[in-house]
């Protein structure tokens, strides 16, 4: 089967080719809203969906054949691939906004061609080859294995100032050999703010609490940040200051679900969860910093793609489910529990139950269920 896996590198372009990733940048942005403005306008007067090519306007805006071409037509693709899901289900994904060029992410992806020539994108010994840009100083930390095939190079600047350049390989690997889900294999992972997860063991992993350790540092800088003058040097500096810890904190996050995550796909055949909305959770009152700083939703999608190339599975739990509320000694509800009780003595058999650790077994209980019956409703109606 193929595959699709993906390398970032920093790079350190000079300053023509820093001059000409801005110009990039700004074309992309150009582009999108010039087509997301005229679709508009043509679906107001046609009641259709029509977007037109970046080509259309490289006539009345020269400016557009500085860059890479390729830049601008995937710029196209994103705004009808954005359309496509917005009009297959609005309620999941928005209509299509304008970019900003304080507010929006700088960064634009070009394709690599293959030629009689060389390949347009290549790796090379002291940085990557790109379309305009020439040979661009890069940091090749991981290099590509033989049969990888490059596709294309995303090239992106965060709002420290910093450059990276992902470069996306395929190439063809055996399918791995499903890992059906056991008792033995299948772990349950109850959702908690202070401690990130309880599994069904009643273990939780040792997290620190990034934004809250670096919260009194933030909020010095951005401090000193909202008494200068907005757009001045002074501000421009201080603004990179707290960009760079937030980044931090980022990366942070980040490097600690990278890591759970390969553990526990490595360790486990399976991993039940429940399928929160932790969108909405953010937003309440006394959770929505929390559940931030946690990056639990980044877990599960790193978890999710670990354990599929292990030909394993990540079980997810309808959010309504009563894990918590359930007792795992005899499975009857208690539906006069409260939050803040963690530990309660289960009204019909008695037993004391955790309240973290008894949702996990009943998580782990009901995700392996579900697994087989979805399994037999889809053999039944094939």
């Amino acid at each position: 089967m193929l595959v699709n896996r993906s390398i970032q590198y920093r790079i350190y372009p000079d300053a023509n080719q820093e001059e000409l990733i801005q110009k990039t940048f700004g074309c992309v942005r150009f582009i999108w809203n010039q087509e997301l403005s005229d679709e508009e306008e043509f679906y107001a007067a046609t009641g259709k969906c029509f977007i037109p090519t970046p080509a259309c306007y490289k006539k009345e805006y020269p400016f557009l054949k500085e860059v890479d071409s390729l830049a601008l037509a995937n710029a196209q693709l994103n705004l009808k691939r954005d359309f496509q899901a917005f009009f297959k289900d609005s309620k999941k994904h928005g209509y299509p906004k304008f970019k900003s060029k304080k507010r929006s992410k700088k960064s634009y992806t070009t394709n690599c061609l293959y030629g009689k020539s060389q390949p347009t994108i290549r790796l090379e010994k002291n940085g990557i080859r790109l379309p305009k840009l020439g040979v661009v100083r890069a940091k090749l930390h991981r290099i590509p294995k033989s049969g990888w095939k490059l596709k294309s190079a995303t090239i992106c600047q965060t709002k420290s100032g910093k450059y990276f350049c992902s470069v996306l390989f395929e190439f063809e690997t055996a399918a791995p050999a499903e890992v059906l889900p056991t008792d033995e294999n299948t772990i349950g992972l109850d959702y908690s703010s202070p401690k990130f997860y309880v599994d069904n063991n009643g273990h939780s992993p040792e997290k620190e609490r990034w934004f809250r350790k670096a919260e009194e540092k933030l909020a010095h800088e951005q401090r000193l940040l909202s008494h200068m003058q907005y757009g001045s040097k002074n501000y421009l500096k201080q603004a990179k200051k707290v960009a760079r810890i937030h980044e931090h904190i980022a990366n942070q996050r980040k490097d600690f679900a990278h890591k759970e995550s390969r553990r526990i796909a490595n360790a486990y055949g399976a991993v039940c969860v429940e399928d929160l909305d932790l969108h909405t959770l953010s937003r309440t009152l006394k959770l929505g910093k929390s559940t931030m700083d946690n990056g639990f939703g980044m877990f599960r999608t790193f978890l999710s793609y670990k354990l599929a190339e292990q030909g394993k599975h990540l079980i997810k739990i309808d959010k309504w489910f009563p894990s918590s509320k359930t007792c795992c000694f005899c499975g009857k509800k208690n539906k006069n529990l409260k939050l803040e009780e963690r530990e309660w003595i289960c009204p019909h058999c008695g037993q004391l139950v955790p309240r973290d650790e008894g949702a996990g077994k009943n998580l782990k209980r009901e995700g392996i269920t579900q697994f087989y019956r979805e399994r037999a409703a889809a053999k039944s109606t094939s």
